[in-house]
């Protein structure tokens, strides 16, 4: 058994005699992974076929680690936003290590991840990592609700760097002060202690979300395409009655022009 932690949590080995704190690393996710010793495509469309992903591991100062997983579990996990920005337990035999997911790659047509990498994550390390950004309060925007404005989400994502024990599922931003032609900047947004955005470590303030007017010339275009639709077969309706009040009047001149004609070729017959 690992040794406890003086505080009381659990340590659990990472299988090179490192420990880590499992409820400080917030971890949600278990995957368990199975070594591999062969390389290669051929191996690796056998390992396919069998139902499971090639992996890799890498990072922490350590050499490289080919792994295999369960594909069925992973695309479970895959499916989760998440996962995509926590650190998961990654089981082989009765090692644990801490891991972040890096890549993933997908096949062009199939519902199939073909390759996954994952990068070992360490307590005392710092992780970059892109955290998903969640809005709320935008019904309740003056911009959206009294103005008549539409709310744009430039950014979806933010890329931030901290130590594992720090590291938000989300970043919040709330929206529901943004009135017409306003927007928020990077620089806006309330950043948890002990993460660093690193855009704004680099310099860079970019705008993630503005309120802007509708233009009019789209609303325009909208409201006169039925308008002139109905000009049209109002239109055509009328044309039709004409035309048919105009062929009338031609066949009937025509069947009284025919007894007039036999009229003729009997006068001619008694002469």
């Amino acid at each position: 058994m690992p040794p406890d932690d003086a505080a009381g949590f659990v340590l659990v080995a990472d299988g090179s005699g490192c420990y880590f704190k499992e409820t400080v690393m917030k971890m949600s996710f278990e995957l368990t992974a199975e070594f591999r010793d062969d390389q290669g495509k051929g191996a690796s469309r056998r390992l396919r076929h069998a139902g499971r992903v090639p992996a890799i591991l890498y990072g922490g100062k350590r050499e490289p680690r080919a792994l295999s997983l369960d594909h069925t579990k992973l695309q479970l996990a895959l499916e989760n936003e998440k996962f995509y920005s926590s650190i998961m337990q990654l089981k082989v035999g009765e090692q644990t290590q801490a891991a972040l997911l890096r890549d993933v790659q997908r096949h062009p047509w199939k519902n199939q991840v073909v390759h996954v990498d994952l990068q070992r994550v360490y307590e005392d390390e710092q992780i970059r990592l892109s955290v998903p950004l969640h809005f709320t309060g935008a019904a309740a925007a003056p911009g959206v609700k009294t103005e008549g404005g539409m709310m744009s989400h430039l950014r979806n994502d933010l890329v931030v760097e901290c130590l594992p024990k720090d590291l938000p599922e989300y970043i919040e931003v709330d929206v529901s002060g943004l009135h017409l032609n306003e927007s928020l900047h990077l620089s806006d947004v309330k950043i948890p202690a002990g993460v660093t955005s690193v855009e704004l470590a680099g310099g860079k303030n970019p705008s993630i979300v503005a309120v802007h007017a509708m233009r009019a010339e789209e609303v325009e275009v909208v409201a006169a395409a039925p308008a002139e639709g109905v000009a049209a077969a109002a239109a055509a309706g009328a044309a039709a009655p004409a035309a048919a009040g105009a062929a009338a009047p031609a066949a009937g001149e025509k069947k009284a022009a025919e007894p007039a004609k036999k009229d003729e070729a009997k006068k001619d017959a008694k002469k």
